[in-house]
């Protein structure tokens, strides 16, 4: 463990096992920053590499981050989400519910993956975009601006979805299936 000046977390101790078998344990914050005050636990990770020690970036309730995968900037992971593999989730971004982000996706800016969404692959989040319910988001996929991905939709390939000059994309009726 990490210690001096600068620390904001430390490891716990509880730890659980996830489904593939990494041992991660749960963190607790040593200092105040943003909603969090000093004393209160976190989520779960493998290594102290998963969660940045600087910015307001945390883990919470029951989610996990493990493998190579890195949570910082301002971001926040929580509920039972799990950031795995060599995925990235920064800026002011969150991911919750049962979400997952795993692979080398990337869940970057203002946005939102939430409830039982999965982005993965090289798939990019960003911007203020926003992928819920049970949507699978994955390949070479960038979804960014305002642009909205829900319901059972599945986004692969190689598609860009944004708000160019106001116009909002969605993905929600249905099963919807977009191949790039």
């Amino acid at each position: 463990m990490k210690t001096g000046e600068g620390i904001k977390y430390e490891l716990a101790g509880e730890q659980a096992t996830t489904f593939s078998g990494a041992v991660v344990t749960r963190v607790r914050a040593l200092v105040s920053f943003g909603d969090i005050e000093a004393g209160d636990f976190g989520g779960f990770i493998e290594t102290e590499n998963n969660l940045s020690q600087s910015g307001s970036s945390w883990v919470l309730d029951d989610a996990m981050v493990f493998g190579n995968a890195q949570v910082f900037g301002n971001a926040w992971v929580q509920g039972e989400a799990m950031v795995y593999s060599n995925a990235k989730v920064f800026g002011n971004a969150w991911v919750q519910g049962n979400a997952m982000v795993f692979g080398n996706a990337q869940v970057s800016g203002n946005a939102q993956v939430l409830s039982y969404a999965k982005v993965f692959g090289n798939a990019r989040v960003t911007g203020n975009a926003i992928a819920s319910g049970d949507a699978r988001i994955h390949g070479t996929v960038w979804l960014s601006g305002n642009a909205r991905i829900s319901g059972r939709a599945l986004v692969t390939g190689t598609r860009v979805f944004s708000d160019h000059r106001g116009r909002r994309a969605r993905c929600s009726e249905g099963r919807s299936e977009i191949d790039g």
